[in-house]
């Protein structure tokens, strides 16, 4: 009895009383109507009628060139810059004030003149370390306020700048707490948080991000 050819595509099943399947398997066989199953790794088809979806571009939360991407300040960069206008606003007017408490402490030394010998030196003396100092914490109040300005806008050397403005603001806070000067607290954690929040990753990127967009 013959089976049929065996290389024959449209010839009868490996199993006895199967029907032709016309190449495919029986169990493999496409359904009338419907379409195949698409490989893997290869989209689906869309129906007819239907536009393909376009393809969505990725998105960078501090603008990284990508077009659409939304750019948006960190929170950590925004608390600094607060605290950078915070510092710099009380700087220059400390800087103003010890400029201005000079020149009277060197008025009431100078009327004390004729009974103390040597008092105009004193007054000279005093009046210029008061301005020498007010003249540095005006120069970093006005520091603090520039780079609170160009936070939105600068580039990596402001982050740079800032950590700098904050190391130094940290030194200077525990020097006048070494003098017994509490208010410094407020400074020292201020320099502190400066210097964290701006020197964090996400910092990085806001300041390294394309500006090529605004």
């Amino acid at each position: 009895m013959s089976f049929g050819d065996p290389n024959n595509p449209y010839g009868q099943g490996q199993g006895q009383g199967q029907q032709p399947g016309y190449g495919y398997p029986q169990d493999q066989q496409p359904g009338y109507g419907y379409p195949q199953q698409a490989p893997q790794g290869v989209p689906p088809q869309q129906g007819y009628g239907y536009p393909a979806a376009p393809p969505v571009s990725p998105v960078s939360p501090y603008g990284g060139g990508y077009p659409g991407a939304v750019v948006t300040m960190p929170g950590g960069v925004k608390a600094g810059r607060v605290m950078l206008w915070i510092l710099g606003v009380l700087q220059v007017l400390a800087g103003i004030l010890m400029a201005i408490a000079g020149g009277w402490i060197a008025d009431q030394m100078a009327e004390q003149s004729n009974e103390f010998n040597n008092t105009d030196g004193a007054a000279t003396a005093v009046t210029g370390a008061f301005v020498v100092f007010g003249v540095i914490v005006l120069a970093f109040g006005v520091w603090a306020i520039v780079m609170a300005a160009k936070t939105a806008s600068g580039g990596n050397g402001i982050r740079i700048s800032a950590i700098v403005y904050g190391s130094l603001t940290t030194v200077g806070s525990l020097v006048n707490l070494v003098g017994a000067n509490f208010f410094a607290l407020i400074s020292l954690a201020f320099g502190i948080l400066i210097i964290v929040f701006y020197a964090k990753s996400d910092a990085a990127a806001w300041f390294k991000r394309n500006r090529s967009q605004h």
